[in-house]
């Protein structure tokens, strides 16, 4: 779950008991850093310490361990239970950086994220890509645009996504960056490879996301949460824009083989979706986006075509407060994540324990596919353990008669 509210560590570890009884299987949450003359004044860190720095780290600014320890001494102070999804947010912001600066500053602010990541019992982190200051992907906004040509930005770019994606690793070995936006936000505005990416918005976003790719080894992962998907109602556009992910933009990736391998594919669904624009109405339905079924349809077909995460968004309903209780967020719109996102819901066979399962029984997701479709034929609820029995069966008969 990610939201406008903008949940710290100390915020986990105050309410883990309530954010344990949602249907989700964790959060994304912002880091604090407190200057380092405070960082024993309990009453600053109770205050969300002096800066955001989440917001912070794509600058200049070279932040230190100390400054952020809080962060991890309450992480590691929390019981997550089954609660143990959880991503450290980490924007490109505030962005204003040329790809030919220093970024000294910037690949030690990201091993700092990912060692806070790492030793507060987090799955990894959650790349916000999205241009909120800086035009950092925006070719035609680069500082020396008129003098270096694409070329030189789109290889500038790449090799600062090896250092990116190695200063993540170096901090946690294996670690899950999960994108806001991949590969198919520039794919997306080159109208499906048509214009040039030096034309595009975010076009540099892709030789970025290209030397990622290189530079992730062992079991690290990059997840492309698909932002786009925020306000599908149509559920058949879960399917299509999966196989635009798996196939169809491969022309724009410098390495589809390696992509294939590193990628996983899923979906962001924004719940209160365009309420500026349509409201927030908590008690007729159809005045929103999503109704409660529209809502409900929308998760399901999304999970149903994810590789493995989807992720709800919100900004005016709350799904946890300090006080103990929702914001704005009425039961006939909660029932629609519960039944879709609980542990063995019924009639499905997607529980969540078989999902984090998979990813130790095998990391080929052509057999992941291949035997959750025919587990989905299915509709009896069966026992975890007869669920885990013919999971495994399923992944040895593929691999002995190499279907």
């Amino acid at each position: 779950q990610n939201g406008e509210r903008r949940v710290g560590a100390q915020d986990i570890r105050a309410n883990i008991g309530k954010m344990q009884r949602t249907p989700f299987d964790g959060c994304v949450f912002h880091v604090n850093f407190v200057e380092s003359k405070d960082v024993g004044d309990d009453a600053v860190w109770a205050r969300g310490g002096s800066g955001n720095f989440s917001w912070a780290a794509w600058g200049e600014r070279a932040f230190t361990d100390v400054e952020l320890s809080r962060n991890v001494a309450d992480l590691q102070a929390t019981d997550f239970g089954r609660f143990n999804q959880n991503f450290v947010r980490l924007n490109v912001t505030p962005g204003k950086v040329d790809w030919f600066d220093d970024f000294s500053a910037i690949s030690n602010n990201c091993r700092l994220a990912a060692s806070i990541a790492q030793a507060g019992k987090c799955k990894g982190i959650l790349f916000d890509t999205e241009q909120y200051e800086g035009q950092l992907f925006n070719y035609g906004k680069q500082r020396d645009a008129a003098t270096k040509n694409w070329d030189a930005y789109a290889a500038q770019s790449r090799q600062r996504g090896i250092e990116i994606m190695t200063a993540f690793q170096e901090a946690y070995p294996d670690v899950t960056v999960f994108l806001t936006f991949g590969y198919s936000l520039p794919w997306y505005e080159s109208n499906g490879g048509t214009r040039p990416l030096a034309e595009c918005e975010n076009g540099l976003l892709a030789p970025f996301l290209d030397g990622m790719v290189q530079s992730a080894n062992g079991r690290s992962r990059i997840v492309d949460g698909h932002e786009h998907s925020y306000g599908y109602r149509n559920v058949e556009k879960f399917a299509l824009a999966y196989n635009t992910m798996k196939t169809e933009l491969l022309p724009i990736v410098r390495d589809p083989e390696k992509y294939a391998k590193v990628f996983s594919l899923g979906f962001g669904i924004w719940m209160d979706n365009q309420w500026r624009k349509v409201g927030w109405d908590v008690v007729d339905f159809s005045k929103n986006h999503f109704t409660p079924e529209a809502l409900a349809a929308s998760v399901h077909a999304a999970l149903k075509a994810s590789d493995e995460y989807v992720w709800i968004y919100s900004e005016q309903p709350l799904w946890w407060t300090s006080e103990g209780t929702t914001v704005q967020l009425p039961n006939a719109m909660q029932t629609p994540c519960d039944r879709q996102l609980r542990p063995n819901p019924p009639n499905t066979c997607r529980p969540r324990r078989i999902t984090s399962c998979r990813k130790r029984i095998t990391t080929n997701r052509d057999i992941f596919r291949c035997v959750r479709a025919w587990m989905e034929i299915s509709t009896s609820a069966r026992r975890d353990t007869v669920r885990i029995r013919i999971w495994l069966n399923s992944i040895r008969a593929v691999r002995r008669n190499g279907w």
